[in-house]
């Protein structure tokens, strides 16, 4: 992207020097991707395959930064790894069911190096939105301005930790972590351990918990399905997703409870008491994931894990519970989980609720209008992001949307007389055509293409910024353009003005 990378120049009297500041627009040839995590990753390379470059931005310094600094150390996927690999490059054959984390990780890198994906990092998105005059995105981070016809939302529904607002929580006199700092259980050895959350998080670390010594209170607020991860040695996941294909669901639903029951025994009488809803049905209403057991079961049989009622409040030395219990409580751990940050960054925007969600349920809610597509908010983890990634990349590609930018021929510069903005294009013949279209002058009605005149621009003359540009590389050499400009319409209330490549 570097060639199409040009410096925003500061004009002052035709008696005073150019000057080239650090600040950038960027034209991006392809969409500009919003995070780099699997979702991220998996729509870059999807489009890469249909020839379609692609900018991703990521707020911090790696790739998969939720999987590489928020996770704890024995995470395991969920689900087998044939449900989670990402299009177009598999899990390693020697892979087991259900990778690690450690796994995991290396797996993605090794997916961004096979597709040539290098994101830029320490790019924080702090707006986007879409440039009705333009007919572009703007997306804004903190020292670069990226312009785009097409958006893609990669920050996924598990972009910053839910911190729940309970009485008296800044009273406790000891640690309150998140899951998303808590790495291993070594760190609370031997303690008594408020557990809140009852999802596949906070049983993992209550089960991890119990491998230290620890004494794990899980707090259980609402009602919760717990399922075998596997029955008669298969996935449950995958016997419920072949049971899907031939049986209604709600007999589907009614097949997983029966079986749980007789795996797992009544939860009910371990304080999981369940939803009136199936397993399934309750997904696809709420989201709500139905928790697949990894041992924590026995230890809750065994009384190794206490399973406690919502909390009432939190006090000094530990917490009130609503059933009237009172327990004495040395850390907290918050395994609430994660929500969505859309609404923070994208403006101008209704195709998000207020809790950063699409408002068109699945399975359509991968696209919106004026080139704006999301990809990780399915619910249905990293299976719903390959199919996303895989339908966002066919729509782009079947729209014909990119043929104007794809052939390099002709540069044309694009200048905004207050800070001079800059656009370096490569142009096809269909480009200038919409050049034509969009870029008609003001005075004539001709055609940007049609006439060459001299323009002085905010006390900036334009053979004086040809110069300044013929000083810098462009594509790896001088940008050879002459002295000579087209005034333009307005544009967001600036004179735009071209220079052509000769």
């Amino acid at each position: 992207m570097d060639s199409l990378a040009l410096a925003w120049i500061l004009g002052k009297s035709k008696n005073n020097s150019i000057i080239v500041t650090t600040k950038l627009t960027v034209l991006v040839q392809g969409p500009i991707i919003v995070g780099a995590g699997p979702s991220g990753l998996a729509t870059s390379a999807c489009l890469k395959q249909q020839g379609v470059p692609s900018l991703v931005l990521e707020k911090s310094d790696c790739i998969a930064s939720l999987w590489q600094h928020r996770t704890y150390d024995r995470l395991k996927l969920h689900l087998p790894k044939q449900f989670c690999q990402l299009p177009l490059l598999g899990f390693p054959q020697d892979f087991p069911k259900y990778p690690t984390k450690h796994q995991f990780i290396p797996y993605m890198e090794s997916y961004a190096s096979h597709f040539s994906i290098q994101p830029k990092f320490n790019q924080a998105v702090n707006s986007a939105e879409f440039d009705h005059v333009m007919g572009l995105w703007r997306v804004k981070t903190q020292d670069s301005e990226y312009v785009s016809r097409w958006l893609i939302v990669a920050t996924g529904e598990n972009a910053v930790p839910v911190i729940p607002d309970i009485s008296g929580m800044n009273m406790f006199k000891g640690p309150v972590v998140h899951t998303s700092l808590y790495k291993s259980g070594s760190e609370f050895k031997n303690q008594r351990v408020l557990v809140i959350g009852c999802g596949n998080s906070g049983m993992e670390v209550c089960l991890d918990l119990c491998r230290y010594n620890a004494a794990p209170h899980m707090v259980v607020r609402n009602t919760v399905h717990v399922l075998p991860r596997e029955m008669f040695g298969f996935s449950t996941f995958g016997i419920a997703m072949a049971l899907l294909k031939w049986f209604p669901l709600k007999m589907v639903d009614k097949f997983l409870l029966l079986v749980s029951n007789f795996i797992l025994g009544n939860t009910d009488q371990m304080g999981l008491r369940r939803p009136k809803t199936g397993p399934i049905e309750l997904k696809n209403v709420t989201g709500k994931t139905p928790v697949l057991d990894a041992g924590a079961l026995s230890q809750i049989k065994s009384g190794k894990i206490k399973v406690m009622e919502g909390v009432k409040e939190i006090t000094r030395n530990g917490a009130k519970f609503m059933d009237g219990q009172e327990q004495e409580i040395d850390s907290i751990i918050l395994a609430t989980g994660y929500k969505s940050n859309v609404p923070t960054w994208l403006k101008g925007c209704d195709f998000f609720t207020k809790d950063g969600m699409p408002k068109t349920p699945f399975p359509n809610g991968w696209k919106a209008e004026n080139g704006l597509y999301t990809v990780g908010f399915t619910g249905r983890g990293l299976l719903g992001t390959a199919s996303d990634a895989v339908r966002i990349a066919r729509d782009i590609v079947r729209r014909g949307r990119l043929n104007c930018l794809m052939i390099k021929q002709t540069k044309v510069f694009f200048f905004f007389s207050l800070d001079c903005f800059v656009f370096d294009i490569p142009c096809s013949p269909p480009a200038r055509r919409i050049a034509h279209h969009r870029f008609t002058s003001s005075t004539s009605g001709e055609s940007a293409f049609q006439r060459r005149v001299l323009i002085r621009a905010g006390g900036v003359e334009i053979n004086r910024v040809a110069r300044a540009l013929n000083a810098m590389p462009v594509d790896g050499g001088n940008s050879r353009i002459e002295a000579g400009a087209y005034q333009c319409n307005t544009i967001i209330g600036w004179h735009a003005y071209v220079l052509i490549e000769d």
